[in-house]
């Protein structure tokens, strides 16, 4: 069964525009409650986390509402990241942790993620009996008592505790880090963990304001960064996403080193350490081409998924597996949390540096990157991609053209109103000209510009 209101990462749209509206939140709010009710009906408590947008102290109140009027004590933890939530909700027996935030997306936008009591995102299964009682027509009244809410004031400081516990709270003196919190849920513990293990720190994107989330900073905007480490000759830059849950590097020369290229040097040093389950990492579709030829002359295979770091996991829980990730910036570490955690993936990147006295330069300069054309096009709606001919038809065109070196993949994004179109080629003038050609019929065909 399709679902309305799930896409790849949670429920996410414009903030008051539905269905990113108080009435949906606190109608989320009570199917959070009933659905955990109806799995453990003696505990009752979620914990509720949030980034830095102005519209998270709505969506806060009318979530709280909800959950409240079920019966539930709902734990407040202010602005923490992603993985923040993920690891309170278990560490602290939670049956349910939610996540206010649009991640990379502008301030405008706003979203809803809940993970489940073992700090994993729901299952679609879960998903959907959710989504069933927020689409019901009428909510039911049920007689309880009404839950409480609790400000919790150290969730900071055990997320922070925790963060330095997955590299043995190893010291990184001698480490000069330039990093980017994007003016988002990571700008406090992120620049204060790497200081309490010693390194040293130049801080940006650590004025939130409520609109200046992802704005010009961050993972999406690492070049800023990259002059900033030219300019104090730093090791590395680090830039974490609105959310902290992802993380784009910047090497010593400034220049920013791709997810897939970390991803292999993960793999690789995992690997090394006897740490690489399976000698097997789980990548996605839009992984690039040259991720797989690395790693196999490594001895690593790749297990590749749909889009979304949910699905990366699912598949990592099922085949027992210890490393996943994604180009974008989510790199997941399977024996040290239950969702991509940009701010542990750093430490872990700063512990390498560390402890083999090279170069990022040097430890990511291990994979060849096929040229590659990534766009994202608006549209108004999401038709299928089969039932548009001319766009099937140019696909087709392109990759026959394109042969066997080289790759075409079209999706809609799960998160925004757009189209995405990934083209690879050994030849970059063939990858442009092949996104050329399809960006067109795109445009043409199902774009924003398109008359209605």
């Amino acid at each position: 069964m399709s679902k309305q209101l799930f896409g790849t990462d949670g429920i996410r749209g414009k903030a008051n525009q539905w269905p990113i509206t108080p009435e949906v939140a606190m109608r989320v709010g009570r199917a959070v409650a009933r659905v955990l009710e109806s799995k453990s009906p003696n505990q009752h408590k979620v914990l509720v986390g949030k980034d830095t947008r102005e519209s998270g102290s709505m969506l806060e109140n009318a979530l709280v509402a909800g959950l409240i009027s079920e019966g539930a004590e709902v734990l407040l933890t202010g602005p923490v990241p992603t993985p923040a939530v993920a690891y309170l909700t278990k560490s602290m027996g939670c049956d349910a942790g939610i996540m206010l935030t649009a991640s990379h997306n502008p301030f405008k936008d706003n979203g809803i993620k809940i993970f489940g009591a073992d700090g994993f995102k729901l299952n679609d299964a879960l998903e959907q009996a959710v989504e069933a009682i927020i689409l019901a027509d009428t909510l039911s009244e049920i007689a309880c008592d009404l839950g409480k809410v609790v400000q919790l004031d150290d969730a900071s400081g055990r997320y922070i505790e925790y963060a330095k516990a997955s590299i043995g709270a190893e010291s990184l003196v001698g480490l000069k880090v330039v990093i980017d919190c994007a003016h988002g849920a990571g700008y406090q513990v992120g620049p204060i963990v790497l200081d309490e293990l010693g390194a040293e720190v130049i801080s940006v994107g650590v004025q939130p304001d409520g609109k200046n989330i992802n704005e010009g900073v961050g993972a999406l905007y690492p070049h800023s960064t990259a002059a900033l480490v030219k300019e104090h000759g730093a090791d590395v830059g680090v830039c974490l996403d609105g959310d902290a849950d992802r993380v784009i590097f910047v090497n010593e020369k400034g220049e920013v080193v791709s997810g897939d290229k970390m991803m292999c040097l993960c793999a690789k040093a995992l690997k090394q350490q006897g740490k690489l389950k399976k000698d097997t990492l789980v990548a996605t579709v839009m992984s690039n081409l040259g991720l797989k030829a690395a790693l196999e002359k490594e001895g690593i295979a790749v297990e590749t998924t749909g889009v979304g770091d949910r699905l990366v996991i699912e598949r990592m829980r099922e085949k027992g597996l210890s490393l996943g990730g994604e180009n974008s910036g989510h790199i997941i570490f399977a024996d040290s949390a239950t969702t991509g955690d940009g701010l542990m993936s750093a430490l872990k990147v700063l512990q390498m540096l560390k402890n083999t006295g090279k170069l990022l330069s040097e430890l990511a300069d291990g994979m060849f990157e096929f040229p590659q054309e990534l766009s994202a096009i608006e549209v108004a709606d999401k038709p299928a991609i089969e039932s548009v001919p001319e766009l099937m038809q140019v696909i087709s065109e392109q990759e026959e053209r394109l042969g066997s070196d080289g790759r075409v993949f079209v999706r809609y994004s799960g998160t925004e109103n757009k189209i995405r179109v990934l083209v690879e080629a050994k030849d970059a003038k063939l990858a442009k000209s092949a996104s050329d050609a399809i960006c067109a019929v795109v445009n043409e065909t199902i774009g924003i510009s398109v008359p209605a």
